[in-house]
């Protein structure tokens, strides 16, 4: 029988449960305890992560609608400056056109890369891509009128494009990339906005489950003292997340500041590559041009001078030199034209010409051109249809084809130029209207062109030749004169097999053409005329004393002006005039405004206006109708004019003599 136990070990035994309970509720305490702070932890770091993945989507969509805006400013200040462009005629308003077009073009190339991920949106950017473009061929033509001087066509054809198709298409493809863009931006803020609210829901329920236990705690002395510390410990590491989320957020906003500092960089630069390539054009153009003036020069100063001294020895080698010299101008005279038809300035004179019996008049020229080691040969395909164009600038155009395929051919191999007819649709070649066309083929056997240099062929100031080596006007000038007769102009090369070089010019009937040359040839001044006492106006004390030279061996009677705000006094001083001869373009005083301050005392006296450069003279042949007579001029040429003068203005007041008979 065992003996009954005692009080104090019974005290003893429920001491020690109640320490076993309260480990073992410490215990349970400490892993809630642990669970809690963990998921506070995990909660607080969900929260961020998922704010900063906000942020960031955030900031997409806003670089996508910054973007997109810009891609509007920059289309609307290209359309602005061609507006421009057309309006005065200004290249560089031209290149500048240009420049913000590819610079929209830019961004929404930029546009395609930040949208890659999203499939609606990369649609809209690919259907903005293609209205873009569509867009870009319309104004183009405008552009082109503009560049061709064919300004009231640059005009009408612009206000046309205020309102089309493509133009709608690219602010509704704007629009709709904004408005998808806008929705994306809402629907991710509203993510995060949940988000935010869930993890604080979350975070306050394991708050209040906290707090629980701590109540729980306060009963065990010890565990509220260490549920205490977790919980400080807790608050710590919450404090910690806070403050590096702030950090990343500095960091995002400094490399976003970084890269945008990068991008103006980068263009800056792209800017200044373009300019500095479109100087070494130039400078290549002017040297091409300076070597080629500095020849002729030589051939004119050397021939002069060797006359000079042939003169004093009367030797008949004088006219020789002469002739020699007279031949070193007229090419500088041709270099001049060719520049100016480069610079679409010089006019046209528009014939009927048939392109075969032209190109056989040209043989004698082509062989001394281009050799003995080229072999020529023509060929005519029915039916020999005449075309409408500058015969001189043809001719031109052919021999420049020719010589630039002498050199690709390193002055061996053979050149064919063959004629014949097609029928083309609408933009077949180029931008060519529907009809028949007559086509004139160059083709050689040289060394051909690269895809990349093919590409560039047409563009003003781009040459492939060394610099000091002929013009640099390349295939512009060609292309230029094409264009302006209305004809197109196509070209394939292979390397290592040569190039064609096909001109398309529009079919022409000549008979009418002869017909009213013929009615409306002025009538030629009679022996009773002379002489004629003529002002002449220059402020170019050589040229003027040439021309009143001229003039005086014409049979006239010159007087000379050297300042045009003196020709009024001059003109008051002479006994007659019946023809005035001015200079256009001068330092106080040009042509025009000369001949307008004279008032009505000039109403009945011909003029002729002499220049250099015939967009001088478009104010007065449209305001005036005034001769003009083209620097530089022949004895022939000068007569020409003054006769043409004299008609025409004996026409006129021939019908207001009869109109006031009538009245």
């Amino acid at each position: 029988m065992s003996e009954p136990s005692e009080p104090s070990d019974i005290f003893e035994r429920l001491y020690r449960a109640a320490v076993d309970w309260r480990a073992a509720l410490m215990t349970v305490f400490a892993i809630l305890g642990c669970v809690v702070v963990v998921a506070l932890i995990a909660t607080v770091g969900a929260a961020n992560r998922q704010r900063d993945a906000a942020l960031e989507r955030q900031s997409r969509s806003y670089e996508v609608m910054i973007r997109t805006r810009t891609v509007a400013a920059s289309i609307a200040e290209a359309e602005a400056t061609l507006g421009r462009f057309v309006i005065s005629g200004d290249k560089a308003l031209g290149r500048l056109y240009y420049d913000k077009w590819l610079y929209a073009g830019q961004h929404i190339k930029r546009l395609e890369t930040d949208t890659r991920s999203n499939p609606g949106q990369a649609q809209l950017v690919a259907a903005l891509q293609r209205a873009y473009q569509k867009r870009g061929e319309e104004l183009a033509e405008v552009a082109s009128y503009s560049n061709y001087k064919r300004n009231m066509s640059a005009l009408g054809r612009y206000y046309d494009m205020r309102d089309t198709p493509a133009l709608n298409a690219v602010k509704q493809r704007l629009d709709a990339i904004l408005e998808h863009e806008r929705r994306r931006l809402l629907l991710r803020s509203q993510d995060a906005q949940t988000s935010l609210e869930h993890s604080n829901a979350v975070a306050r329920i394991l708050m209040a489950f906290g707090i629980l236990l701590v109540c729980f705690a306060a009963l065990l002395g010890w565990m509220m003292v260490r549920a205490e510390t977790r919980r400080a410990a807790a608050d710590a590491a919450t404090e910690i997340e806070r403050n590096r989320a702030h950090e990343l957020e500095a960091a995002v906003a400094s490399a976003t500041a970084e890269l945008q500092e990068q991008a103006r960089v980068r263009e800056a630069t792209e800017a200044r590559l373009r300019q500095s390539q479109k100087m070494e054009a130039v400078g290549q153009l002017t040297g091409g041009i300076a070597h080629d003036f500095n020849n002729m020069l030589a051939v004119v100063l050397g021939g002069l001078e060797l006359a000079k001294r042939h003169l004093r020895s009367r030797s008949e080698d004088a006219e020789r030199h002469i002739e020699s010299a007279m031949e070193g101008a007229n090419r500088a005279a041709v270099l001049t034209r060719r520049l100016l038809t480069f610079s679409r300035s010089d006019a046209l004179l528009p014939d009927a010409v048939l392109p075969v019996e032209l190109i056989a008049g040209m043989s004698d020229l082509l062989d001394r051109v281009l050799g003995d080691g080229i072999t020529v040969s023509t060929s005519s395909t029915p039916p020999e249809w005449a075309v409408f164009a500058d015969r001189h600038q043809l001719e031109n155009a052919l021999l420049n084809l020719a010589v630039n395929a002498r050199d690709a051919m390193d002055g061996r191999g053979r050149l064919t130029i063959a004629t014949g007819a097609a029928t083309l649709q609408a933009r077949e070649v180029g931008e060519n209207e529907p009809g028949d066309y007559v086509t004139i083929a160059v083709s050689d056997t040289g060394s051909g062109m690269e895809p990349e240099v093919l590409e560039r062929v047409f563009e003003p100031f781009f040459t492939t030749k060394p610099v000091g080596k002929g013009t640099g006007l390349g295939l512009s000038q060609i292309f230029g004169f094409v264009r302006q007769s209305d004809g197109e102009i196509g070209i394939v090369s292979v390397p290592g097999q040569g190039t064609t070089v096909t001109l398309y010019l529009p079919r022409h009937l000549a008979d009418a053409v002869a017909e009213r040359a013929q009615a409306e040839a002025p009538a030629p001044v009679g022996l009773s005329d002379l002489p004629l006492h003529i002002l002449v106006v220059e402020d170019d004390p050589r040229v003027l004393s040439a021309s009143c030279a001229a003039l005086a061996e014409l049979g006239h009677r010159p007087v000379a002006c050297g300042d045009p705000r003196e020709a009024a006094a001059t003109f008051d001083g002479m006994e007659r005039c019946d023809l005035i001869l001015s200079d256009v373009l001068m330092p106080e005083m040009t042509g025009p405004e000369m001949i307008a301050s004279l008032g009505t005392r000039v109403d009945t006296v011909p003029i002729v206006y002499v220049t250099g450069y015939t967009g001088d003279a478009s104010e007065a042949l449209e305001t005036q109708g005034a001769t003009v007579l083209r620097k530089p001029f022949t004895l022939a040429g000068l007569e020409d004019a003054v006769t043409v003068a004299v008609s025409q203005a004996r026409t006129h007041t021939d019908r207001h003599r009869r109109a006031g008979a009538r009245g």
